[in-house]
């Protein structure tokens, strides 16, 4: 596939690294020569220096050909008139924006490619998706990373096992006698390394263990991992940008919040917004402040303003002064491993909650859920199986015979919104949502080919 990636920010370097190890005809263009050298030394793409939006930039980095322009500048009018351009200047088939401004993202009528508005096929809010992101990690305490798939009918959910768990010991064949629920492991990692599971895997304190099951049997197998901590009541947030007020505004109605903002100004805007929330001015990494807040009461301390040394700083502080759980947003991806290797439990990366919604517009056969994993290094995705016997590699075939790439694991199936735990014999059929684990994102291409419908098909 031909994509034109305009920003060469953290977003779309971090997109590009996806994409370029696959086999993709990858360009990026920006104005920062600099940036885009170091990219080129590093990834198998080209460069292109210049505007977004301009025509000639467009033209120079090959847009009249192009099967994708993905717009992910620092501007949302870049980005929305770059897409406009690639419309009526090349007739480019698909056109994604990010866009953050909320008061575009409330008029969803001036998107479109039908004439009547700017042609955008896609769009892509980071401070939504990372809102949404973080809302599931609150609403999970346990959880180190909460995934929905089938409309939010299934989850993956990533916890870490401890010594007190039901299932530490012992296999995986022996998971329903200790969990009355259908659940499927789909990936284990033990210190950093990737073990694909079977029957006789036995899970140990500290592993990383990835599960699926429907919506509402996530708590009771999260409990035979591990012991479930205390409900959550008292939430604390480190800034009041646009992250920050909207995740307020949607925990406001379930817990009790606490934000704190440095502008006086932000701080007077955003309490007139919030209807529950007990708005603070101040500091958030003020020693002071936090003890008279008191901070050894909070259940969960969010950092999220747009400084990740403060970020990082007020989540520890907050730590090590009796917060019960931390998470701070990092937005550098070099920090994020190595921060959440220490007194913060969670490390969120707005690239990687940006980069999964995108890839689901990137992937080829009909895929409409992709999670990037692991940094970049894993995937879960949601395929739906198009065809019949003769066009489909996978349709009226048992999990058993459908041939895989190593590492690839197929581990549920919505069927008519009945979720279905995956086993060997469990034969897919047209129609069906299939989710899949791979613990190799670099064998996505043979996923994809296995939801290719053939030529025999009509």
């Amino acid at each position: 596939m031909k994509i034109i990636i305009l920003g060469a920010g953290q977003v779309g370097s971090s997109l590009a690294r996806n994409l370029s190890v696959e086999a993709n005809d990858i360009t990026i263009v920006d104005k920062d020569e600099q940036l885009l050298r170091t990219l080129e030394e590093h990834l198998d793409l080209r460069t292109v220096k210049g505007h977004a939006s301009h025509p000639h930039v467009l033209m120079q980095a090959g847009a009249e050909d192009a099967d994708m322009v993905i717009a992910v500048t620092n501007t949302d009018e870049t980005n929305m008139v770059a897409c406009q351009m690639a419309h009526s200047l090349f007739n480019t088939p698909m056109k994604i924006a990010r866009v953050r401004e909320a008061d575009y993202l409330h008029h969803n009528d001036i998107f479109s490619s039908d004439g009547h508005g700017l042609a955008v096929d896609v769009i892509i809010s980071p401070e939504q998706l990372v809102t949404h992101h973080i809302e599931r990690l609150i609403n999970y305490p346990d959880a180190l990373q909460v995934l929905d798939f089938a409309n939010g009918r299934v989850q993956l959910v990533a916890v870490k096992a401890f010594h007190s768990g039901q299932l530490v010991g012992n296999a995986l064949r022996d998971l329903e006698s200790y969990i009355k629920v259908e659940t499927r492991i789909a990936a284990l990692f033990r210190q950093g390394r990737a073990i694909i599971p079977e029957g006789d895997t036995i899970i140990e304190a500290n592993d990383e263990v990835f599960f699926l099951a429907a919506s509402e049997n996530i708590k009771t197998v999260m409990a035979g991992l591990r012991e479930l901590d205390r409900p959550c009541k008292r939430i604390m947030l480190a800034g009041g940008g646009n992250i920050g007020t909207r995740l307020a505004e949607v925990l406001e109605r379930k817990y009790q919040v606490k934000l704190i903002e440095h502008n006086s100004r932000r701080t007077e805007h955003i309490s007139e917004v919030l209807q529950r929330t007990i708005v603070l001015q101040g500091d958030a990494a003020d020693e002071n402040l936090l003890r008279e807040e008191n901070i050894d009461e909070i259940d969960i301390f969010c950092a999220v303003t747009n400084d990740d040394q403060i970020n990082i700083l007020s989540a520890m502080l907050a730590k090590n002064m009796g917060a019960r759980k931390v998470m701070a947003l990092i937005n550098r991806p070099a920090y994020v491993e190595l921060v959440q290797s220490s007194t913060i439990d969670i490390a969120i990366s707005p690239q990687q909650a940006t980069i999964g919604s995108l890839l689901a517009h990137i992937r080829r056969g009909d895929v409409v859920v992709v999670h990037s994993l692991r940094r970049g290094a894993a995937e879960a995705i949601e395929a739906i199986a198009h065809g019949d016997a003769r066009s489909s590699k996978v349709v009226g075939k048992r999990i058993d015979q459908i041939k895989l790439p190593t590492g690839a694991t197929i581990g549920a199936i919505v069927r008519n919104n009945q979720v279905i735990m995956a086993h060997h014999d469990t034969v897919i059929a047209a129609e069906d949502h299939v989710i899949l684990f791979l613990i190799d994102k670099r064998k996505i291409t043979a996923v994809e080919r296995l939801f290719q419908v053939g030529i025999t098909f009509l």
